[in-house]
């Protein structure tokens, strides 16, 4: 990468922070994106997305595809950097750096086009961040006839030039619920009268911390989490109805399957013994985004050619590159994009990504695309 190249994408980098858009609105962004690969001479094909687009360089089998998502966060900005955006939305999960290194790989793959076995699809995915637009690509056919896909997001506690990996899981599964919760209403100072929704639904949020505490494996992992409730809205009623929500997350599908089941019985027999009613509804969140086991030591060991490469712990975020993990063989990476001991994590308002890491970034696409195209074509022959 030439220190042209490097400034060029930084400006890149900086114009796309300056003007995010969010999930399911990346209108603009989507325009910015398609004049860019067309100044590459890279024409964008006909998906039917509303936002995001998907273009190749190369042609014929086998099919890699890059994937980088590209909407931002209803986060007001509170970095104070020149290029700091002022409309009320901000990269604060540092898509802006992912779409950016996808555009550097771009340009550099185009150049290499003559000499590519294969094809490379580029994936600029919208709607990450509410876990729908990895499900709107595979919709419209995006990963048809793909060999394999990988991605990566950036890592604020990892320093730039280094790269996380695992096979396995590297993500967590994603449960996001809401139970509605219907008594009786009466008055406070007859309870009797009634079905005192409050004490049903505190109860059951007691009774569902002891799945986690007491059904999981010490060797495993599971969070359960309530983070919203609502019930009630005066000091001398009781109410007739109210709901809470909030989110599991787990790393193994048979500890996921588990929790859940647990959790549908813990609420209704909690609601049973009051003789209340509930209803759970679950959210379309994703899978733990899990690693394929046999190119990802592949892409560990060749990603060491142009950065340090570690075996990370698994984040307990979740990503919707899952969804495409189901489909077919990929891998997901962390890259190194802060590395400071106090990094602000991804959504705070305060959220910094370095420019310096864009190259590793780069590298990740192009190094992994053309490796990967040289694997799967050997395995045809």
């Amino acid at each position: 990468m030439t220190e042209a190249f490097y400034d060029h994408l930084a400006k890149t980098r900086h114009q796309i922070h300056q003007h995010p858009e969010v999930s399911e609105e990346e209108h603009e962004t989507t325009v910015f994106l398609k004049a860019y690969l067309k100044n590459l001479g890279i024409e964008p094909l006909n998906y039917p997305l509303k936002t995001g687009l998907i273009a190749e360089i190369g042609s014929g089998y086998p099919i890699i595809a890059l994937r980088a998502d590209i909407d931002a966060l209803p986060i007001k900005e509170k970095t104070g950097l020149p290029y700091a955006s002022d409309n009320g939305a901000m990269h604060a999960c540092g898509h802006d750096f992912h779409q950016t290194s996808l555009l550097g790989a771009a340009q550099l793959l185009k150049e290499r086009e003559a000499e590519l076995k294969g094809t490379v699809r580029l994936i600029f995915q919208p709607a990450e961040e509410n876990f729908q637009g990895a499900y709107q690509v595979i919709e419209a056919g995006g990963i048809e006839g793909v060999s394999a896909i990988i991605g990566y997001h950036n890592n604020p506690h990892l320093k730039p030039g280094q790269i996380g990996l695992r096979s396995g899981a590297i993500m967590a599964g994603v449960e996001q619920f809401r139970v509605d919760v219907k008594g009786v209403s009466s008055h406070a100072a007859r309870p009797d009268l009634g079905v005192d929704t409050v004490l049903v639904t505190t109860t059951i949020i007691n009774n569902l911390q002891q799945i986690v505490a007491r059904t999981v494996s010490p060797f495993e992992s599971a969070v359960l989490s309530v983070t919203h409730i609502e019930v009630g809205n005066t000091w001398n009623v009781l109410p007739a109805a109210g709901f809470f929500e909030g989110t599991i997350r787990t790393f193994e599908p048979k500890v996921r399957e588990s929790v859940i089941a647990r959790f549908e019985k813990v609420v209704q027999a909690t609601a049973d013994q009051f003789g209340a009613e509930v209803e759970i509804s679950w959210g379309n969140s994703p899978y733990v985004t899990y690693n394929d086991q046999t190119l990802t030591p592949l892409i560990f060991e060749n990603s060491k050619s142009f950065a340090e490469v570690i075996e990370t712990l698994p984040s307990t975020g979740g990503e919707d590159f899952a969804a495409y993990q189901k489909e077919i063989p990929g891998v997901f990476a962390f890259v190194g994009s802060n590395g400071e001991e106090d990094a602000p994590d991804w959504h705070h308002d305060d959220f910094l990504v370095k420019d310096e890491a864009l190259p590793v970034a780069v590298n990740y696409y192009v190094e992994n695309a053309l490796f990967l195209l040289d694997y799967f074509k050997e395995q045809d022959d």
